[in-house]
């Protein structure tokens, strides 16, 4: 059996290459490329109106931008990414300090800086924002890497053990199982065994199978017996989904970090939000102005000057300090009583490495999506708990490895799947309440051994016009619709594909006529591909007015529609499929479906593939096959 220091020191290897391939990546995308280039293609807002300033939590300045163009433009930057802001002022020089995406909302972005003051110079010019390499994310999995693989003894220690499989996990008995009605059967057999497990409890939530509401509750009951919970997942929009659930289990939940959306149901329970309730909080911020005062006044002085001067500045920067003191000790005392107060802490992965947090110990830490969430991000919440519950689907998509050697040497491996394939005991949820039974069964059969069922009332639910099939598959072989190649990205597109599917979508919204329609989704696997369906969809009147989402698969990863239909793009005489070859990511393409799923790609390119070929298979069976040749008469 492999020792646990050979273990841990080999994922630091692998995430030593995956950091170097990320950084290799940024370098070609970003940093290489002129102003013009970097703004086309979403790595750079510029120019930038500077709105509101201040001072958030912290010894932290915040710049609040808004982008001059519209709100629809396409770009890179999501919440809790690296960025630097800067100023190209007249005569040519620039200004620049690094930071972190707070949030963005639309074309606004706000950005807490990496220094105690705000910038003199960011009015003085045109201002920006470009997208940084984010080196602190490995910086934390690196830390808590260490801290795991050097644990002696203690609580980390023997959890460290559980997950090696060489100390068997602990469940104390329920005298009294809970069963709550509004779950079923295997949800409420999770959540007792979230309850009962001393050490590690792993729930598999396939999709559309109340995995959220399953974890919610059993966060509510742990509550009971627990001060407080740290909740975690890898994203910003899967913290933000769980604190918006749990409190609206009326519990008392603090968001620590950065968030997904600015809409009330997230803001009023950050961190900073709730420090700006209390009636202290204006003092703080005024102290905090006035030793900035101080520090800008003290800046004057430069190279030489008096004794008097000398001796001006020393006093001010004194007086500076003094005040950030003050403003700091009573700042910490306040975050100190409201994350004590909170029953619930949520925060993403590396957010559980945020200095609020430093120090604090939990009976329980949750992590939801674990199967997205490289094992070393896993370890930065548990090195604060003593208990782990993990929930996710190692079927639906993995966490994303740039770097294919890392790859291959198993970095893609998650903690949560290791646990699946090493004990019996996995809650497995078993009904699901998506989707008709016709589109769950064949990831029923693929991947979750026929034990899934849908809830009677979702069984046989339709479409109420069209008569349409819930699995139909539009064959494009033999049409000669080969894909074709863009050359900057190397992705992927087929519009004459889409062409067959926008014919099957005419006649679906001519069959309802003028009564509502049913909500529909276009996704694909490449992502010029969603490029190009958004081109044609703005261009053609009829479906710019429909109830429409395009997206790629990962992009649309935690959605449903009644409708979905699934571009595979893929069409050549080798039956390359590239990236098709992800089963995984099909998965959650085709069980986004409650009613309807179509799937339209070319036979003969993909049924070399067993997954599809068994897919074809179970059209033929189950489903309804056509050929675009029925959509070209």
């Amino acid at each position: 059996m492999q020792t646990h220091e050979a273990f841990f020191q080999k994922l630091h290897d692998l995430i030593q290459l995956e950091k170097e391939e990320d950084l290799e990546q940024y370098r070609a995308l970003v940093e290489r490329l002129p102003m013009a280039e970097r703004k086309a293609k979403g790595f750079t807002w510029y120019p930038v109106l500077v709105g509101k300033s201040g001072y958030t939590y912290g010894e932290r300045a915040y710049v609040i931008v808004e982008h001059q163009e519209a709100p629809d433009f396409s770009h890179q930057f999501r919440s809790g990414k690296t960025v630097r802001f800067f100023v190209q002022l007249s005569d040519g020089k620039t200004k620049e300090r690094t930071g972190v995406i707070n949030f963005i909302d639309k074309k606004r972005m706000k950005i807490v800086l990496n220094t105690k003051d705000l910038p003199e110079w960011m009015h003085t010019g045109q201002a920006g924002v470009d997208l940084q390499f984010d080196e602190r994310t490995y910086q934390e999995m690196e830390k808590a890497l260490k801290i795991v693989r050097e644990a002696k003894k203690g609580r980390l220690a023997e959890l460290r053990a559980v997950f090696m499989g060489k100390q068997e996990r602990l469940l104390a008995p329920i005298p009294k199982p809970v069963q709550l009605a509004e779950l079923n059967d295997s949800q409420n057999q999770a959540l007792n065994q979230i309850l009962a497990a001393q050490d590690v409890a792993v729930v598999h939530g396939p999709p559309g199978t109340g995995k959220t509401t399953t974890l919610v509750h059993a966060i509510r009951l742990l509550c009971e017996r627990e001060s407080t919970v740290l909740v975690t997942a890898p994203s910003n929009t899967a913290t933000d989904l769980l604190t918006e659930r749990l409190a609206e289990m009326d519990l008392n939940v603090v968001r620590v970090g950065n968030i997904s959306r600015v809409d009330e149901s997230i803001i009023s329970h950050t961190l900073e939000a709730q420090l700006s309730k209390h009636p202290e909080s204006k003092n703080i911020k005024k102290v905090k102005i006035q030793a900035a005062e101080y520090r800008r006044q003290a800046k004057r002085f430069r190279r030489t000057f008096g004794r008097e001067e000398y001796n001006e500045r020393k006093d001010l920067y004194q007086q500076a300090g003094e005040l950030d003191a003050w403003a700091k000790d009573l700042e910490d005392r306040l975050i100190d009583q409201i994350l004590t107060a909170a029953q619930v802490i949520t925060c993403t992965l590396v957010g559980a490495a945020h200095p609020v947090l430093e120090g604090r110990k939990f009976r329980t830490v949750v992590i939801d999506e674990a199967a997205q969430a490289l094992e070393p991000a896993s370890w930065i919440p548990i090195i604060r708990a003593s208990k782990v519950v993990l929930a996710g689907d190692p079927h639906q998509l993995p966490p994303t490895v740039k770097s294919m050697k890392a790859q291959r040497e198993g970095l893609d491996v998650t903690l949560i799947e290791r646990c699946i394939a090493q004990w019996e005991d996995v809650s497995l949820l078993t009904v699901q309440y998506r989707m008709h039974n016709a589109i769950m069964g064949f990831s029923n059969e693929i991947f979750y051994k026929g034990l899934l069922r849908a809830a009677e009332e979702i069984h046989d639910h339709r479409l109420l016009f069209g008569g349409h099939e819930p699995v139909t598959f539009i064959d494009t072989a033999g049409c000669g619709f080969e894909e074709l190649v863009t050359g900057e990205y190397q992705s992927r597109y087929n519009p004459q594909e889409f062409q067959i599917l926008c014919e099957h979508l005419y006649q679906l919204v001519e069959s309802y006529g003028d009564h509502p329609l049913p909500s529909i989704a276009l996704i694909s696997p490449y992502r010029e591909q969603v490029v190009y369906m958004e081109s044609i969809v703005r261009e053609d009147a009829l479906l710019a007015s429909l109830p429409l989402t395009i997206n790629t698969i990962d992009g649309f990863q935690g959605q449903e529609r009644d409708v979905v239909y699934i571009s595979l793009v893929r069409s050549n005489s080798k039956g390359q499929i590239g990236f098709l070859s992800d089963y995984r990511r099909m998965n959650v393409a085709m069980t986004r479906a409650r009613k309807l799923l179509v799937v339209v790609g070319d036979s003969a390119t993909i049924a070399n593939h067993d997954f599809y070929q068994a897919f074809l298979d179970y059209v033929d069976r189950e489903g309804h096959y056509q050929t675009a040749w029925e959509f070209m008469l």
